[in-house]
């Protein structure tokens, strides 16, 4: 095959993988190449020329706007027998006769929202006007109706009758179409592990539901917000924070999605081997109290366990009583477990070890030998009469 004819057959296949690709709603560019009465041929690069009324081509005063040679882009509304260009749809200023073509073809238009009426909403799409109900403006409903008033959004044409006197538009249809289309794609990337940016959507007692895109939610539960134990979901985050957090579980059959925020952060028990060590004595907070023991809080995310045995609590007494929630006492470190994250602790242990202390001192002054002792007291006698003299 020579170079021109490999050229040729380039442009020829580039051009069937165009024409392949044409589906009904998409915009594309193209070139006038014959203009006629009633339509005009548009070369979009496929196999044949695709058509465009000529009114379309037409400004308000019915003047051409275009010639043969000029490229123009348009939307496609009809991919049965032949290909069919609306060009007032593409600009926004759709006729009766392109309205019912996007209706047919289920395109969606564009619109401006002129005034809310009793039940929806008036709207204006190019020359003709539109009625949307209220429940069809929005995915989420607003008190506020006044608030969709002069702005210019898509429609769907859900109804059109009376040769286009009765025209019902939704754009929560389109809204509803895009937030499938994102689920999916947000669906695709959350797997176990995945640290992803969301948006709180609502706070409960057990935690917060997490928007992660196209109206896909995820549970972080109160027990994976932090490393210290939340008492109060609102304290961490509220509707409408915008937080990263990772994939902890998917269960795909029963479309639930487990978040974690305590995983973005510092492990405290990753250095607790170190810093409560066996002897060690420190503070903490009493958190909570059961029957076998209390828990005591050492410092955020770390508690240690006061076993009954260690608290110095007689067997028969109350160990709430004792050591009431949001008290502080001191504790010595009887062994810690960073892996499966348990200190044992006892408040019996300090007392053992001060009194040990106390004997190991006296103990130290009683090893002082009787001739040191003796040779203080004479030295104290001997500056007594030197002073005399």
């Amino acid at each position: 095959m020579t170079e021109p004819e490999e050229e040729d057959f380039e442009k020829m296949f580039e051009a069937s993988e165009r024409a392949r690709r044409v589906e009904k709603g998409q915009a594309i560019d193209g070139t006038v190449v014959a203009i006629g009465a009633e339509v005009a041929l548009v070369d979009v690069g496929s196999k044949s020329e695709a058509t465009v009324d000529i009114d379309e081509l037409k400004d308000d005063d019915g003047n051409l706007e275009v010639r043969v040679g000029d490229r123009i882009q348009a939307v496609v509304v009809s991919t049965a027998g032949e290909l069919k260009l609306s060009r007032r749809l593409a600009l926004g200023a759709a006729t009766a006769r392109q309205l019912a073509d996007a209706f047919q073809a289920n395109l969606p238009v564009e619109g401006r929202v002129d005034r809310a009426v009793k039940g929806g909403y008036e709207i204006r799409i190019g020359r003709q006007r539109a009625f949307c109900p209220i429940s069809q403006i929005d995915i989420v409903r607003n008190t506020d109706p006044a608030q969709h008033e002069g702005r210019i959004y898509e429609f769907r044409i859900i109804e059109y009758t009376e040769g286009g006197r009765n025209i019902v538009v939704s754009r929560r249809a389109l809204q509803e179409e895009e937030q499938r289309a994102r689920a999916e794609q947000v669906r695709q990337s959350i797997v176990e592990g995945a640290v992803m940016e969301g948006r709180v959507s609502s706070v409960r007692d057990f935690g917060a539901f997490v928007d992660l895109g196209g109206g896909v939610q995820g549970l972080l539960h109160v027990s994976e917000m932090a490393w210290a134990r939340v008492s109060d979901a609102s304290g961490i985050v509220k509707p409408g924070d915008r937080i990263t957090v990772k994939v902890l579980r998917v269960d795909a059959d029963r479309q639930k999605i487990s978040l974690g925020l305590k995983q973005l952060m510092d492990d405290p028990w990753s250095a607790a081997g170190e810093r409560y060590k066996p002897g060690h004595v420190c503070k903490g907070r009493i958190a909570r109290v059961a029957e076998f023991g209390a828990f005591v809080e050492l410092e955020p995310g770390i508690e240690g366990l006061i076993p009954a045995s260690e608290s110095g609590v007689a067997r028969d007494g109350d160990l709430k009583k004792a050591f009431p929630a949001g008290t502080d006492v001191e504790v010595v470190v009887l062994d810690t477990d960073a892996v499966a994250r348990r200190i044992r602790l006892s408040v019996t242990g300090v007392q053992r070890m001060r009194e040990a202390d106390e004997v190991r001192e006296y103990a130290d002054r009683a090893d002082a030998t009787p001739a040191e002792r003796f040779g203080s007291l004479a030295d104290r006698l001997r500056d007594a009469l030197e002073q005399r003299k």
